[in-house]
This record gives structure tokens, sequence and C-alpha cells, in this order.
């Protein structure tokens, strides 16, 4: 049986169509990139997440010369939230990177295992994180992380039926 996703987010060109917040999240992305620790690629990337309570949480690449080692900026974020504001629910992120390698084409996502990270928070808060995948040209705009990630694994997996 032949089945079929569909995935629906929206493409922003015009950044003055945000919500006065989301240009802030934005910005705080771009800030957080800026100071990314990435010596080895020269790929920063920035993250910036809204809780409930309005509280902006920031987050950056950290790289480090034993590669395994390092950390994505998507999970800094995460992971420094929940550190912080353990009952907080994570309505938003965004997501951002720099390089001064080449130019990029377009917004980029998060990495596999953030995809996963971020699903999971989705799934344990009971509610949608919105996804803001951003560069200086455009915006795309998702309204959960399972539209990242359709085929999550999840906890009931590792579960004995």
């Amino acid at each position: 049986m032949k089945k079929e996703i569909l995935l629906k987010y929206n493409e922003i060109t015009d950044f003055n169509k945000l919500s006065e917040l989301e240009q802030k999240l934005m910005q705080k992305a771009m800030e957080s990139a800026k100071s990314a620790y990435a010596p080895y690629s020269k790929f920063n990337v920035g993250a910036a997440l809204v809780l409930e309570n309005n509280q902006i949480i920031i987050g950056s690449n950290q790289e480090n010369a034993s590669f395994p080692a390092g950390i994505c900026a998507e999970r800094v974020a995460l992971f420094s939230s929940h550190a912080n504001y353990p009952k907080e629910i994570i309505k938003q992120i965004a997501i951002t990177a720099i390089t001064q390698n080449f130019e990029l084409s377009a917004p980029v996502g998060p990495c596999g295992i953030c995809r996963q990270v971020l699903l999971e928070y989705e799934e344990k808060q009971g509610s949608d994180i919105e996804i803001l995948l951003f560069d200086n040209k455009k915006i795309i705009k998702l309204a959960k992380t399972k539209d990242l990630l359709p085929f999550y694994f999840n906890e009931d997996r590792l579960k004995q039926q």
C-alpha cells in the first residue's frame, strides 16, 4: 500500500509580517549564532526558544577538538530551558546559521538528533513547538516538530506490548 505524507509550512519573505515576539526570537537566535564556539567547522548556529512564561532561552553550537564532544545550538537551548524552567512549556524555537566558508542558499534545519530531542520535548509537554528556520532572505515556519520528523521514535516503541 502506497501512502503519502503532506508537509505544510509557511514560507515568509517579509519579516515585518511576523509578530514582535517572533522578530525578537529571531534576533536572539542571530546574536547567539555570532557567539557560537565553532573554530573547526566555522559553521555557527544559533537557537532561541520562548517559554509559556515568555522567558527567552538561547543556545549556540559548541564544538570541541574531539568532535563527538560538541553539542548543537538547539540542544543547548532545550536543555538549558528544562534545567532552569522544568515545568514551563516551550512554545516556539527559532534557528539560524552563519558560516565563513560559503554562502547558505536557504535556511538550515536541525540535525536528526536535535529533531528527535525537540520531538521528545513536544511529546512530553503535550503541546506543539512551532519552528522558525530562517536566514537573511526567508523564514520557513512549521507548526510543530512532528513536521520535521514524521516517523519519529518514541517511548512507546521501547515497551513490550
